[in-house]
């Protein structure tokens, strides 16, 4: 449930040419850009470069190309960065020369875009700075926007994290409402393990004396839910190492350090994909 997406994953697998279509047609609506049309030749040519007016790292370049070339195939593209790139303010992410019309058209799909994946990978990668040398490592949820879940949680790789389950069939997760109708923690992963699923069984727990419980029940994973420093350094040492651990819970850049430096194997941070606010990337043009 750690693992990276699969090392053959491309932007293809996600339905890009799909997700392309969708977000244009809901941009462009059925009549398409009037004002463009209204006030430009249809053979004007414009050349443009996208660039960051902030310290970012990169994530969704391909796609926001992606945009360009639905509307114009011929598009002329230079991408001097490339995804998961730490940048400074005034960096050049693409340089474009095409059809005046086609570019404006597709603009402000292919910024929304960009802006929004790499403000995930820009916080993402505050959050990986922060947590330090300790050994722990940063992991990305399920809290994303429906819909978006591959394209997030690829920016989240972008920006330094793992990710965790990409779908709920990638591993059982036990949780407290699980086990509230189950009718405990032992009971919930005695009946989780007699399914025989051949996945992962994470347990959450969210204090000390549920520990012994999960793990004599057969847990592989515990997730220590909202416990701060002092006890998840407890968890620790009465784990001693016989399963993986992840914090998560209340987790921000202020506390991060200290929660890792407990001696956790990872800690999740939700935020990350649904509270990351989108960098500034503009578009800015050169007419030839």
């Amino acid at each position: 449930m750690t693992e990276p997406l699969p090392p053959d994953f491309e932007l293809a697998d996600f339905g890009l040419a799909d997700f392309v279509r969708a977000v244009l047609a809901e941009d462009l609506g059925a009549g398409g850009d009037v004002t463009s049309r209204a006030t430009i030749a249809a053979d004007a040519r414009f050349a443009a470069t996208m660039n960051c007016r902030e310290p970012i790292t990169v994530a969704g370049l391909d796609i926001a190309i992606a945009f360009f070339r639905a509307l114009d195939a011929d598009v002329k593209i230079d991408r001097p960065v490339a995804d998961g790139d730490r940048v400074d303010a005034g960096t050049v992410l693409l340089r474009l020369e095409g059809n005046a019309r086609a570019m404006l058209a597709a603009e402000r799909s292919a910024l929304n875009t960009l802006q929004h994946l790499s403000g995930i990978a820009t916080l993402t990668r505050r959050y990986v700075d922060a947590i330090g040398d300790g050994g722990a490592k940063l992991l990305d949820t399920r809290k994303t926007i429906p819909g978006l879940r591959a394209l997030e949680k690829y920016a989240a790789r972008m920006g330094g994290a793992l990710n965790h389950r990409l779908r709920m069939d990638d591993g059982l997760l036990i949780k407290d409402n699980h086990v509230a109708v189950a009718g405990g923690v032992g009971a919930a992963v005695r009946l989780a393990k007699a399914a025989a699923t051949g996945l992962q069984l994470q347990v959450e727990v969210d204090r000390l004396g549920q520990i012994e419980e999960a793990l004599a029940a057969g847990a592989d994973r515990l997730l220590l839910d909202n416990m701060n420093a002092a006890t998840l350094r407890e968890a620790v040492a009465l784990v001693a190492g016989r399963v993986p651990l992840e914090a998560s819970g209340g987790v921000n850049l202020d506390t991060i350090a200290g929660i890792a430096a407990s001696g956790v194997d990872f800690v999740s941070v939700g935020r990350i994909t649904q509270s990351a606010p989108a960098v500034d990337i503009g578009l800015d043009y050169a007419l030839q």
